[in-house]
């Protein structure tokens, strides 16, 4: 499994619950450039839409532009491949808890482009800080160890 893009920032804004894999559904000019890394995924989430998911707000540029269709949106909704059980299963877990699906990497697996899903919930800023915090300490804990 070569990992191409990961979303750093969703680990500290929000709670992980659970993963799931998803299949992408990409025009080919995107799966070079997935393949180049030229993926974001800043602000990136994941909704359903006549019970079907899709990646919103995902960036990927066409590989070479000038090749690109006419009409080619970079941050265009994909859908997303998952079985239905899958499916059904998030729909439940959203609407009871009221958790989000965020789109934690985008890696390959066996030659096909995946996308980790998480099922999180929101930080608050009391625990963004508790989580800074313990980053720190533990930072000043090696330099102290390593200086000795």
């Amino acid at each position: 499994m070569q990992i191409l893009v990961k979303n750093r920032k969703a680990q500290f804004n929000y709670e992980i619950l659970e993963k799931f894999e998803a299949g992408i559904q990409l025009l080919g000019c995107e799966v070079k450039s997935i393949k180049a890394g030229n993926v974001s995924l800043d602000g990136a989430i994941v909704q359903f839409y006549d019970n079907e998911l899709y990646l919103i707000n995902a960036f990927i540029p066409a590989w070479q532009p000038a090749n690109a269709p006419a009409n080619y949106k970079p941050d265009r909704s994909r859908k997303l491949l998952l079985h239905q059980k899958e499916i059904d299963y998030l729909r439940g877990k959203m609407k009871a808890e009221r958790l989000m699906l965020i789109p934690l990497t985008v890696y390959l697996k066996k030659n096909k482009i995946k996308l980790e899903l998480g099922l999180v919930r929101s930080r608050k800023k009391i625990d963004k800080r508790e989580i800074i915090r313990k980053r720190e300490t533990q930072r000043e804990l090696e330099r102290k160890l390593k200086n000795y």
